[in-house]
């Protein structure tokens, strides 16, 4: 056995599984699936976002976290150089559980300075041990013989048109005929392929110190952004300690701070770690789960946003003090609202035939609808995202972020390798994936297929295909249901891998949004 991988999309899983076959590390597999992403998945990720990689390596069962997020830009401009207003486009959402709008802020001004490319590079010099250029090429050959789009693929060029085709730019890659591209249809990115022939050639250095991100800062520049040559050249790769907790037995790793979503969900794990088992699905079950959503709501509430950088909150936060006044406040407490959190976000999962581990989110945002001329970037609009606060803040800065990659380590090694997409609900996601498979001893496919719950306010949104008997309890116990009909992509979309007791391997995309789990 090779290992297995598990992403948001089928191309993207194979592309990581064909590295594993070729004797790659988890690393590797992240990596080649990566850049296929940037291809089969576009509106999500690519190399104008950023993201995080958590890595287990065997040899010393050492868990590390590599920071390649978005960053402030605007070195070098004088400080009392005006900000160009950004452009603001309604998107609707809609689902089972109904509809609903949301504002998105785009175009150069909303752009952060892009670190996905200068982390893969990173990742791959640390942990790699295939050829960097071999890696890149599947996705390069992919973007010229074009991808065509399934029906979750349409969907979400569906929803996100007004962004996608805000400019002239992106129509040519996304409304190539006039029209957005619908199910069956073919999407070509041959610009996108000459930069990753580059990228293949020279490496990152070609879009901090190089021709490409000459383009690209002269392109966001001329449209009123802030992104300079010295924030290019400035930016860097930070490593992290992982946030851990115990919960049942095992270790919970994840995204430390100055992000968020990590300390949230090792939270949400350490007070339902102190709570008695409940059966999988019962209302008590859900209702348990609903007050630890709620309560991480709350803890969010309550930061200020230096929190997240002046450091001691994952002591805070998770030392007894907090807890215990956390589990008090546990059924009594009211319901609390939180602002939005960026959509546009994939997520890989690996294993190799060693034992090492990767667990890969990278995110655009919701797009800023700005795409670089001649490279098909498309670059992330962080900067308009009403939850990363960053007003005020220095050129440099790393911004926050939900997004928690995420590995669960028990008594042999990797347990669980896990990630999700989702805005506000990718916590949740995750949270619920390692309740089922280490509390419940769910198998990766059932845990990551099984109905969710998402707290909004006083509204507790239950995922259709819960038990109807069990639904009707947690009503009629005062929590005010919205019921879905089915399962929908509002509720996440995890990636996994798993590896069970006795050593095999099991992986799974999530059927919300059609990923896709190969074990090689």
């Amino acid at each position: 056995m090779h290992g297995a991988i598990a992403a948001g999309h089928p191309l993207t899983a194979e592309a990581g599984a064909r590295a594993l076959e070729a004797g790659g590390s988890a690393v590797d597999a992240c990596l080649a699936a990566a850049f296929t992403s940037w291809v089969a998945e576009s509106p999500l990720t690519g190399p104008g976002g950023g993201g995080f990689m958590l890595v287990h390596t065997a040899r010393d069962s050492a868990t590390r976290l590599l920071d390649f997020f978005v960053a402030v830009p605007g070195l070098g401009l004088r400080a009392d150089e005006a900000a160009t207003p950004m452009e603001e486009v309604d998107v609707e959402f809609t689902g089972g559980g109904g509809g609903g709008h949301q504002v998105f802020r785009i175009g150069a001004p909303s752009c952060a300075v892009p670190g996905a490319v200068a982390g893969l590079e990173e990742a791959h010099a640390r942990f790699g041990t295939l050829p960097w250029a071999e890696l890149i090429a599947p996705a390069a050959a992919l973007a010229r013989v074009g991808v065509e789009l399934t029906a979750g693929q349409a969907y979400l060029h569906a929803i996100l048109d007004s962004i996608l085709n805000a400019h002239s730019e992106g129509r040519v890659i996304f409304a190539p005929e006039g029209h957005r591209l619908s199910t069956g249809d073919r999407l070509l990115m041959p610009d996108l392929a000459d930069t990753l022939d580059t990228l293949a050639r020279d490496g990152a250095a070609a879009l901090y110190d190089g021709p490409l991100g000459q383009r690209l800062v002269d392109h966001v520049r001329a449209g009123g952004g802030r992104i300079t040559r010295d924030d290019l050249r400035a930016y860097r790769v930070v490593r992290r300690r992982p946030v851990s907790v115990a919960f049942d037995g095992h270790e919970f790793l994840s995204n430390p701070p100055p992000s968020s979503g990590g300390i949230l969900i090792a939270y949400g794990l350490k007070l339902l770690d102190r709570l008695p088992p409940r059966r999988a699905g019962t209302a008590a079950a859900m209702a348990e789960l609903v007050e630890i959503l709620r309560e991480q709501a709350r803890a969010r509430q309550a930061w200020r946003a230096s929190d997240l950088y002046r450091g001691g909150l994952r002591d805070t936060m998770l030392g007894e003090r907090a807890l215990a006044a956390a589990l008090g406040r546990i059924g009594s407490a009211p319901a609390v609202a939180e602002p939005p959190a960026a959509r546009g976000t994939t997520h890989i999962s690996a294993v190799d035939r060693v034992g090492n581990a990767a667990s890969l989110t990278i995110s655009t945002g919701s797009g800023s609808g700005v795409v670089v001329p001649g490279t098909g970037i498309q670059l992330n609009n962080m900067l308009g995202e009403y939850d990363l606060n960053v007003t005020g803040a220095r050129p440099g800065t790393r911004l926050t972020s939900m997004m928690a990659p995420s590995i669960v380590v028990g008594p042999t090694g990797p347990r669980l390798v896990v990630g999700s997409a989702g805005s506000l609900r990718l916590r949740g996601a995750i949270l619920q994936v390692v309740v089922n498979v280490v509390r419940h001893g769910m198998s990766v496919e059932d845990a990551i297929a099984s109905p969710r719950l998402h707290v909004d306010e006083e509204h507790v949104h239950l995922e259709g295909g819960a038990d109807p008997a069990e639904a009707d309890a947690l009503e009629a116990a005062g929590y005010d249901l919205v019921r879905w009909r089915r399962r929908n992509l509002f509720f996440g979309g995890a990636a996994a891998v798993e590896r069970r007791p006795d050593g095999e391997l099991h992986a799974a995309g999530d059927p919300r949004r059609g990923g896709h789990g190969v074990v090689v």
